[in-house]
């Protein structure tokens, strides 16, 4: 994970404690922070190429007045301005530049706002296929000894999707518990394990319940974990992402950091 992107539109709440967080992280893996804020051009005609150019550079001062809140840590921070919308920005870099992973942060605390994942947020999650890191607002970065990571099935469709974790793994000499929550679809091949993932795996327990996200519930204080490490998928941890591209609090707001590994597993 050498490139780590923090939209800072997402995090005018606490960006500084957002992207201290990702420097943190990046210091431990060798990586780049770009730190994004999308700005929205004029048509170009006349001396508007001009007036584009002064939007672009009041972007890039935003951006590096926020790096003057935090402790860099000797990590390479890079203002990223975008053009246009966020949504079709964040992927049109990453066929460029090839982003490892972003960083979120869910809806403030605000007992008034109901989301854990507002509309971007909720849709960066649902659409992009990089992996996401949501990681709770003011959380101080701590070294990440303990994962438990929730599955459906064994078997892996997208190709390195367990990279990012691996990482983890081999930066922090982590400990994964696996959960396989066993629900009414469960079929006799999902008990069977893909090389990688049973290589990267410490323990197992397997559990029954109605979907993966009340396995997680259940089990979550159990075994109090420095991160939780889910799938994208559209049956899976976050169904309700493909009905209205947002979660509620009262649905889901996690504590501790949340992985989202791209693609999906069976």
């Amino acid at each position: 994970m050498k490139n780590i992107l923090v939209p800072l539109e997402l995090s005018k709440n606490s960006i500084s404690t957002q992207l201290q967080y990702a420097i943190d992280f990046a210091k431990e893996l060798g990586g780049t922070v770009y730190v994004v804020q999308v700005f929205k051009e004029l048509p170009r005609s006349g001396s508007l190429p001009f007036v584009n150019k002064t939007l672009k550079e009041i972007t890039v001062s935003s951006i590096e007045e926020v790096f003057a809140t935090v402790d860099k840590k000797g990590v390479d921070l890079i203002a990223l301005p975008l053009e246009g919308d966020l949504l079709e920005a964040i992927p049109d870099f990453n066929l460029k530049h090839s982003i490892d992973l972003i960083i979120l942060r869910p809806e403030d605390e605000d007992i008034k706002n109901p989301y854990f994942l507002g509309e971007t947020s909720g849709s960066l999650v649902k659409k992009t296929e990089i992996p996401i890191l949501i990681v709770p607002e003011n959380y101080t970065f701590k070294s990440i000894k303990k994962v438990l990571m929730a599955i459906k099935s064994g078997i892996i469709k997208k190709k390195n999707a367990l990279n990012p974790i691996k990482e983890i793994v081999n930066t922090f000499d982590s400990e994964i518990k696996l959960l396989q929550v066993k629900t009414k679809e469960f079929l006799p091949e999902d008990a069977e394990f893909q090389k990688e993932l049973a290589e990267v795996i410490t323990s197992y327990k397997s559990s029954e319940n109605g979907t993966l996200f009340q396995g997680v519930l259940e089990h979550l204080n159990e075994n109090k974990p420095d991160l939780l490490c889910v799938f994208r998928r559209r049956r899976g941890f976050f169904a309700k992402l493909w009905e209205q591209n947002t979660v509620l609090k009262k649905d889901f707001e996690s504590r501790i950091p949340l992985l989202i590994l791209k693609g999906s597993i069976k």
